[in-house]
């Protein structure tokens, strides 16, 4: 069975990974499992950028399967804004309550029918140094006028989904597991690798 690296030391992106991944015939780990030390520069302007560069350096680095997500947050009242530079929006030190709180801010003065906005997560698949896939999700929601729930991370507290009337950080994981822009496209690259490991 072969290993398949996942570019990210972050535990609990590791777990949904591995949740999503269920049924893939390959030994899913992560580079805080391996005794190497993988310098990742996270540069792209672009979410599918940024996931092919961090797949490539550890496929370059291992010689192997490797796999790497970036996602984050585009409201179409801020340009695409936070884009790519979602988890830090507020500065490269601080946390998601600060984040949240710049969006919010930015979005003082906009009404409603213009605070749409998508969750955008992409996922690289590389294959001793080629790039074999690379998928996309998306999630299409409202920027609520202030942070509701407790649930998740990031900006779920902030991302209203218009069916429910509640953001993501009210609806909790069941939830976001069925509809978010994560879920969608992982479980299109579990398909993929289904297929490409056989």
């Amino acid at each position: 069975m072969r290993d398949l690296v996942v570019a990210t030391k972050n535990a609990k992106k590791l777990r949904e990974l591995r949740r999503y991944l269920k049924g893939v015939k390959a030994n899913v780990v992560s580079l805080s499992e391996l005794d190497r030390a993988i310098r990742i520069v996270e540069n792209g302007s672009t979410f599918k950028a940024n996931a092919i560069k961090k797949a490539m350096a550890v496929s370059k680095a291992l010689g192997g399967l490797a796999i790497a997500d970036d996602s984050g947050l585009e409201v179409a009242a801020l340009k695409g804004g936070p884009g790519v530079k979602s988890a830090r929006y507020a500065g490269p030190k601080k946390r998601d309550f600060d984040n949240n709180l710049k969006v919010l801010k930015l979005l003082k003065d906009i009404p409603d029918a213009k605070r749409c906005a998508r969750f955008v997560c992409a996922v690289a698949i590389v294959d001793n140094r080629r790039v074999v896939k690379v998928i996309e999700g998306y999630c299409p929601g409202r920027i609520a006028h202030e942070m509701c729930g407790h649930h998740g991370f990031g900006y779920d507290s902030l991302f209203l989904i218009p069916k429910y009337k509640k953001t993501f950080g009210q609806l909790g994981l069941k939830v976001k597991d069925r509809m978010s822009h994560r879920s969608k496209a992982l479980k299109k690259v579990r398909e993929f690798l289904r297929r490409y490991l056989k």
